[in-house]
């Protein structure tokens, strides 16, 4: 009787644990059917011919691009040619040159620092500067952190391009500040697009952390988001994956390869990557500053990157993207639309052009990476469609989006 009680016990015990067991299947295939809410070919049979027209419209030689639905990339594809001389097929594995969509991972490494207590946004900048001051600055308006990483600082737009297989080189980026950092207006005078500004948020990350600037990046953004085909200097691996910038010839209606550049303020986008190690960076954004486990910032640091900080800066920004109630949050650019909330950001320098597109409500998201020459209207008209496509073909609605 002994036995039989025991082994019944045992039983019951093999059913709770097969039954927890069960549950748990259940629940993980319902959370991989969540993630897979898009019909991803209804999606894709309507934005290819767009895809098309863009790259013609737009003169565009190639292009990369990755779609985003959770946390993970639903679809990625290339067209055209990465090098039209050699007739190279784009892949999603085409290195492009990703421009000014990396200021936010700047600005994300500089606010890593502001949580460890360093600083905080509306203190004045110069009172962190020991071995150069901010020129010029009105002591009665002083330039404050908030103000670099909204483009109201009064730091003057500049770029200071070198070709890459040139005589001359950029400076150090404490000669480039030394000499180049000065006002031209007030803070919040206007928005001005400032390159240094994002130049002198390279030299405080390297301040701040004790850490080479570059070095930070790859330790702190690169590394844990799994950026393997992305840095300042191209490896060899990634050189021969290199897309050849391109500018379209108004006058013989043709593509001409263009001179690749360095630049002064190579902290403010002279960065190469391809469009998935993007989608890794949209990806964390989406999801509260985490990508697979691992925390970059917390969700209350970018709810601030997502707010628009000054209101009487609203409305399209660089006459290019957004509506009336878009702006500049802290570097992301933001948006309501259709009752969703957008962050966006592109990226140009001669020969390329890239953009990023996420609905924070639906976490959707886009990601273009282009050797056309400010392409910029027919990546973003591309974007606004990839993404309504998604929502039309998607049975996921903004609650359920959200859960974790």
């Amino acid at each position: 009787m002994n036995r039989f009680k025991h082994a019944l016990k045992l039983n019951q015990c093999q059913c709770l644990f097969v039954g927890f067991i069960l549950a748990a299947i259940v629940l993980l295939a319902s959370s991989s059917a969540h993630a897979q809410t898009v019909n991803i070919d209804h999606v894709v049979a309507e934005l290819e011919p767009e895809i098309q027209r863009m790259l013609l419209a737009g003169n565009i030689p190639s292009c990369s691009i990755a779609l985003i639905a959770g946390d993970r990339v639903i679809w990625t594809n290339a067209y055209g040619y990465s090098n039209l001389w050699a007739r190279t097929p784009a892949t999603p594995n085409t290195i492009y040159l990703i421009g000014s969509t990396f200021k936010a991972m700047s600005t994300i490494a500089l606010l890593q620092q502001m949580e460890q207590g360093k600083f905080k946004l509306d203190d004045r900048v110069n009172d962190y500067l020991t071995d150069f001051k901010i020129q010029g600055e009105d002591p009665q308006h002083p330039v404050t952190f908030r103000h670099l990483l909204t483009h109201t600082s009064g730091l003057p737009a500049d770029f200071g391009g070198f070709p890459v297989w040139g005589d001359t080189v950029p400076p150090s980026l404490e000669d480039y500040l030394r000499k180049s950092l000065k006002v031209s207006n007030p803070p919040l005078k206007s928005v001005v697009y400032s390159n240094m500004a994002y130049t002198l948020v390279g030299y405080l990350v390297q301040k701040f952390s004790g850490v080479p600037y570059k070095q930070y990046i790859q330790e702190h953004i690169f590394t844990p988001l799994e950026m393997n085909s992305t840095a300042f200097e191209p490896r060899p691996d990634m050189e021969e994956r290199l897309a050849i910038p391109y500018v379209f010839d108004e006058k013989t209606g043709s593509q001409t390869g263009t001179v690749r550049l360095k630049a002064s303020v190579w902290p403010a986008g002279i960065v190469y990557g391809t469009v998935l190690n993007q989608a890794n960076w949209l990806i964390a954004n989406l999801n509260g500053g985490v990508f697979k486990d691992k925390r970059l910032i917390s969700q209350a640091t970018l709810d601030q990157m997502f707010t628009r900080q000054y209101d009487q800066f609203k409305g399209t920004i660089e006459n290019l993207w957004g509506n009336e109630t878009a702006g500049f949050g802290l570097t992301w650019w933001t948006e309501v639309r259709d009752g969703d909330r957008y962050l966006a950001h592109s990226g140009s320098v001669p020969g390329y052009t890239a953009f990023l597109l996420g609905n924070r409500d639906r976490k959707l998201g886009f990601v273009i990476m282009t050797n056309g020459n400010r392409a910029h209207p027919h990546l973003f008209k591309l974007a606004d469609k990839a993404i309504d496509l998604m929502k039309k073909y998607s049975s996921a609605d903004k609650a359920i989006s959200t859960r974790p």
